[in-house]
């Protein structure tokens, strides 16, 4: 199956880190969002070596997990992926919110130095899903 079903969103909405593969590089635990257009978008630094690399080569691959404790549970997207000057900001702001306690005035200062540089989108456009549920 080519797209995102309605029960793999449900999921990825989760506060789950991701694991992102992009050419040429090892996996690295990422946050994300999945979007009811299907695709999957995360933030960036425009000068991190992942926007170099999908710039060269725009392949990549997100598999996430259902941690331990839960029955077993992944789902895996692969895709080409398109960077995005748009959005980063108020994308970062969405996530941070998920993934954090903003009323811990720590983790607000941590977003408030995400916010204050610049950011780009990173847009995964799934060509392949993969999935197990145990």
């Amino acid at each position: 199956m080519n797209a995102l079903t309605s029960e793999d969103l449900e999921f990825l909405r989760r506060p789950l880190h991701g694991f992102l593969t992009v050419a040429g590089a090892e996996p690295r635990p990422v946050w994300f969002e999945a979007t009811a257009e299907g695709t999957i978008e995360l933030f960036t630094e425009p000068d991190s070596p992942k926007v170099r690399r999908v710039r060269r080569d725009p392949r990549a691959s997100l598999v996430v997990a259902a941690p331990v404790g839960e029955r077993e549970r992944w789902v895996s997207v692969t895709g080409r992926v398109s960077v995005e000057s748009g959005g980063a900001h108020d994308l970062a702001s969405r996530l941070a919110a998920r993934y954090w306690d903003l009323d811990d005035p720590v983790r607000a200062a941590d977003l408030k130095e995400i916010l204050a540089v610049d950011q780009l989108r990173l847009v995964v456009h799934p060509e392949k899903v993969r999935r197990y549920v145990y």
